[in-house]
C-alpha cells in the first residue's frame, strides 16, 4: 500500500507549506505517531504547562538592612518578556546563606518578590513576605521561594528579590558575606 499524502481545506482557505533543510547534509525525518491523532505545538501555539523559556541571574553580593517594616532591594533581579499575557512566570529564588549579624535574642528577616522593580509592587500580599526566617544573631537559614506569578502582559517585565527585617534588634543579611551565590529564575509557563 503507498503512503498518501491528505490536505483537508480550512473554513478560512489557509495554505500549508512544507520546506526541505537547506543542505542535503540536513535531512530529517518527521514521524507521526499511528495510534491518535494530535496537534503540531509550536513557541505561538504550545500545550498548557510547558515552559517556554527561562531567565536566570545570580549573586554573589551581600545586602543588610536594618530598618523594620520596609522592604530594600537584595540587588538579585531578572527581567523576563513573555510571549502571551495569558501566560504565567514560575519565579523560583533560593539564597542559601540569609542570616543576621550582632544583636542578642530572636531575629526575623523575610524576603518578597517586587513585579516592576524595587520601585514596583510585591507579587502577593503577606506582611512577611514569601519566605520568612528565624534564628539567633549569627545562625543562618536558607531561603526559598517558589511562586506563580501572573503579569497579564507582553512587555519586558522586572522581578527584584525584596528584604525585610521584620524583628529583632539586629541587622538582616541577604546571602550573608557574600560565601555562596543567590539566584533568581524566571520561567515562562504557558496557559
Amino acid at each position: 500500500m503507498s503512503a498518501k499524502i491528505k490536505l483537508n481545506a480550512a473554513s478560512g482557505g489557509g495554505s500549508f507549506s512544507l520546506q526541505a533543510p537547506s543542505s542535503s547534509a540536513n535531512n530529517r525525518v518527521m514521524t507521526l505517531p499511528d495510534t491518535a491523532d494530535g496537534t503540531i505545538l509550536t513557541t505561538t501555539n504550545p500545550k498548557a504547562g510547558n515552559i517556554i523559556q527561562v531567565v536566570s541571574q545570580t549573586s554573589g553580593s551581600q545586602a543588610t538592612i536594618s530598618s523594620t517594616g520596609s522592604f530594600a532591594s537584595t540587588g538579585l533581579e531578572a527581567t523576563i518578556t513573555p510571549t502571551s499575557s495569558s501566560n504565567k512566570i514560575l519565579i523560583q529564588v533560593n539564597s542559601p546563606m540569609t542570616g543576621f549579624a550582632g544583636g542578642s535574642g530572636s531575629q526575623q528577616g523575610s524576603l518578597k518578590v517586587y513585579r516592576g522593580g524595587a520601585s514596583g509592587s510585591s507579587v502577593e500580599s503577606s506582611t512577611n513576605g514569601l519566605s520568612l526566617q528565624h534564628g539567633e544573631p549569627n545562625t543562618y537559614s536558607d531561603a526559598k521561594i517558589l511562586f506563580l506569578d501572573s503579569p497579564s502582559t507582553t512587555s519586558a517585565t522586572t522581578y527584584t528579590v525584596m528584604m525585610s527585617r521584620r524583628a529583632g534588634d539586629s541587622t538582616y543579611s541577604f546571602n550573608r558575606n557574600g560565601q555562596q551565590i543567590a539566584s533568581l529564575v524566571l520561567s515562562e509557563v504557558a496557559a
